[in-house]
């Protein structure tokens, strides 16, 4: 059966509240969506690209990849790195989108498991915006399929009354859906997938009709592995996956590039200042994360204790442009020490009483005998005050 067509769909560029038919740009909105904010790499490589493409894919799986890892085409446009990990691991992604299987990403939080997705479904699909967020609260609707109302009560179950899911139009137009947070959705709502992802047709019985998968259609579902227990995925939806495991940045080198050009990224739309002038209060940053998440100092030579938080790559950001916007606001534009603390701060002490005992012995037993982070000692004691 047809899907019906909405008005202004997401991804159209369609901006309904200055009239339609206007259409957005990148630099008109907080936070464009991948396929604008990239879209001269995403045309570069389309010119580029000679390698077979699977059916309704705008780029050849060879393309998508070097899209999310980064590189040099011939002609010297240069694509930024989107991921930065193990190639394997976007390999394996990639060729998994490819097959009839779908994908899941698994990880902790801040792994970049929802940027990744976005980016995959940008690159396969042109449109990262077949999206279903996934709450304690998510309706089967959701996943399947709604109803106009009005038009229900006026002239009962229809194609017109019928309001379909992101992933019913995915179906529908053989694109990419996404799935965020699969298990922080109920059980039962979860395995509505299992027929779309098995038998790739969602029955529509109140019409007697059903809408069937053509080529190009794939689901990216992501999910945080401490989760588990709260929605457990069933070993009937779990074989519907290939999972892909996305680690934490393996060196603190790789985790500093991250968060230094994540920042930069956000500095530009946030007019902030330039990443270089706060390099080494990122690196600092970085580091303390990464030590209190271990256990362990750099050095390996002392042992702490580690907060209840993830202190995630993600959160580093945060903290980090967190800091540029005081240091724009309220300081001279240098990210300085003072900057970061109250943000350090609230990102290690969730539990106001074991984090703060954790917090206070890593600053005194760490910090404060470090060469070079006296001002980050001084500024952190004045904020945990």
């Amino acid at each position: 059966m047809p899907v019906p067509e909405t008005i202004a769909q997401p991804g159209s560029g369609v901006d309904q509240d200055t009239g339609p038919g206007r259409p957005r740009t990148a630099t008109e909105v907080l936070r464009p969506h991948a396929e604008h904010a990239f879209a001269d790499e995403l045309a570069a490589l389309a010119a580029a690209d000679d390698r077979p493409r699977p059916a309704r894919w705008r780029l050849s799986p060879w393309a998508v990849a070097t899209y999310l890892l980064g590189g040099t085409l011939p002609d010297g446009t240069v694509i930024t790195p989107k991921y930065v990990g193990p190639r394997r691991i976007v390999e394996v992604a990639v060729t998994t989108l490819a097959t009839d299987r779908a994908l899941l990403l698994l990880g902790v939080p801040g792994t970049a498991k929802t940027w990744v997705s976005e980016h995959l479904a940008a690159a396969v699909s042109g449109d990262s915006t077949l999206l279903v967020q996934g709450t304690a609260g998510t309706p089967e609707e959701a996943v399947r399929y709604g109803w106009n109302y009005a038009q229900l009560l006026a002239h009962g179950p229809s194609e017109d009354a019928l309001v379909p899911s992101p992933v019913m139009r995915a179906m529908a137009q053989g694109m990419t859906a996404r799935v965020e947070e699969l298990t922080r959705i109920p059980a039962d709502v979860q395995d509505t997938l299992i027929t779309i992802l098995s038998e790739k047709t969602l029955p529509v019985p109140e019409l007697g009709q059903e809408v069937q998968a053509v080529p190009g259609f794939n689901l990216i579902a992501t999910a945080n592995d401490r989760d588990r227990g709260v929605n457990e995925l069933s070993s009937a939806l779990r074989r519907r996956f290939n999972t892909v495991v996305l680690p934490l940045p393996a060196s603190p080198e790789a985790e500093v590039d991250i968060v230094a050009r994540r920042v930069e990224q956000l500095g530009r739309s946030l007019a902030l200042p330039a990443v270089p002038d706060g390099a080494d209060e990122i690196r600092r940053v970085v580091t303390v994360f990464r030590e209190l998440r271990d256990g362990v100092t750099t050095d390996g030579r002392t042992r702490v204790k580690s907060p209840s938080g993830t202190l995630s790559t993600a959160e580093a950001i945060s903290v980090v442009t967190g800091g540029l916007a005081l240091a724009a606001h309220f300081g001279d534009g240098v990210l300085r020490p003072a900057d970061i603390a109250a943000g350090i701060l609230g990102a290690v002490v969730r539990d106001p009483a074991a984090d703060r005992v954790v917090w206070q012995e890593y600053l005194e037993t760490v910090v404060r005998e470090r060469d070079g982070w006296k001002d980050f000692y001084r500024a952190c004691r004045e904020v945990s005050a």
